[in-house]
């Protein structure tokens, strides 16, 4: 038995290290795409009570109870997810309804367009036959018939309210036990140092993403204004649930202004009759969420809270991979939450730097920070030691 014993310890010491690393990351993406329906939720309530923390913590100081606090936010919050359901529920539903009819459209649209390029091709093949003599045969250009448009949006639609209502369970649930995580985790930690270090952490992470999230949405609700005032002006239909898109598509970077200008195109084709119509709302489109993600998001958002854009791309590429349209929302929230741990620990501060912007490495990692308040990282640290 004990030879046995050893024979296994041997054989494990002579596994490589990357082999157990790769097993585990392999495990890990599996169990994190296989328990998607519970940790969707799980993941989206923990992260909405970090960034509602500090408005319930407001609320209590002026007098308002824990539980009061969180019912109410949570209230607010499901009233703003059922208007926007409620906005985009009219014209989704009409385009489900419609989606052959919008298929056969698109089919004739670019069918006209291929025979104008056709005829291009075949005055050039003519003009290069009267040239050389030669007689080539006639090509012509043929687009294929895609699929039919299907949906299964009513099979769905159960367990995303499901999901959505347990979300918003979970997330009354963490708001209403008030702080009670963050104690239990300085209580857990072996020395003064450690417990320090835990509430820096916890307490930078929940103001960062508070932040970084408040000053995205109002920036989204600019932009989705914006669009929606450009699409009134074009005179293309339902002008208010083009704001309601760009205003979410916008939470997803890069690939959301990339789905946006797709669909405004897509709707400004069948609208109009000219085909010009559709590259000009399309580039209206386009100019806006450049204009946004170039000058006015980079001026709002903190430098502390920029990152590293191809890391943010692959984050939200592997996200929308493993959770869907989900999994793009809390990519970049997630990102900025492990950037602001490994901040806080001395032997993660490569990591660190290398998911910063472009020679943010060169800044300390509190430079950008507002001052700590006299109220609640310290009050906590001192009332924790």
């Amino acid at each position: 038995m004990n030879n046995s014993s050893r024979d296994l310890r041997d054989t494990a010491r002579r596994i490589p290290r990357w082999a157990g690393i790769g097993l585990f990351l392999y495990a890990s993406v599996f169990a994190l795409s296989a328990a998607k329906a519970f940790l969707v939720p799980v993941v989206l309530g923990f992260l909405l009570s970090m960034v509602f923390a500090p408005i319930r913590r407001a609320l209590e100081r002026l007098g308002f109870s824990s539980w009061l606090s969180s019912f109410v936010i949570v209230i607010v919050l499901l009233c703003g997810s059922l208007g926007t359901a409620a906005t985009l529920a009219m014209p989704v539903s009409t385009w489900i309804e419609n989606a052959p009819r919008i298929e056969r459209q698109v089919e004739i649209q670019l069918n006209g367009v291929s025979q104008s390029i056709n005829e291009v091709f075949k005055a050039n093949k003519k003009i290069e036959a009267l040239a050389s003599g030669s007689d080539d045969s006639k090509k012509t250009v043929k687009v294929e018939k895609g699929k039919s448009v299907t949906t299964q949006a009513a099979m769905l639609a159960p367990s995303m309210v499901a999901q959505l209502l347990f979300t918003f369970v979970l997330l009354f649930f963490l708001m209403a036990s008030g702080d009670m995580f963050y104690e239990k985790l300085v209580h857990v930690m072996p020395t003064f140092r450690d417990k320090r270090r835990a509430v820096r952490i916890v307490y930078n992470a929940e103001r960062k993403l508070s932040r970084y999230l408040f000053t995205i949405t109002l920036i989204n609700f600019g932009l989705g204004v914006a669009v929606g005032t450009a699409m009134l002006v074009y005179g293309m239909p339902n002008p208010v649930m083009f704001g309601v898109v760009a205003f979410l598509l916008n939470f997803v970077p890069y690939l959301g202004a990339l789905v946006g200008v797709i669909v405004a195109g897509i709707i400004a084709l069948l609208t109009f009759d000219w085909y010009g119509w559709s590259l000009i709302i399309a580039g209206t489109y386009l100019t806006l969420t450049t204009l946004e993600g170039q000058l006015i998001t980079p001026y709002f958002v903190g430098r502390s809270l920029r990152l590293n854009t191809v890391v943010v791309f692959l984050t939200v590429s592997f996200w929308a991979w493993l959770w869907s349209a989900v999994g793009m929302i809390v990519a970049v929230p997630l990102l900025v939450a492990v950037r602001t741990i490994c901040e806080h620990i001395e032997e993660l501060d490569h990591l660190s730097a290398f998911l910063s912007e472009r020679h943010g490495e060169e800044l300390p990692p509190d430079a950008f920070d507002e001052p700590p308040s006299n109220t609640a990282p310290q009050d906590t640290d001192h009332e924790y030691d």
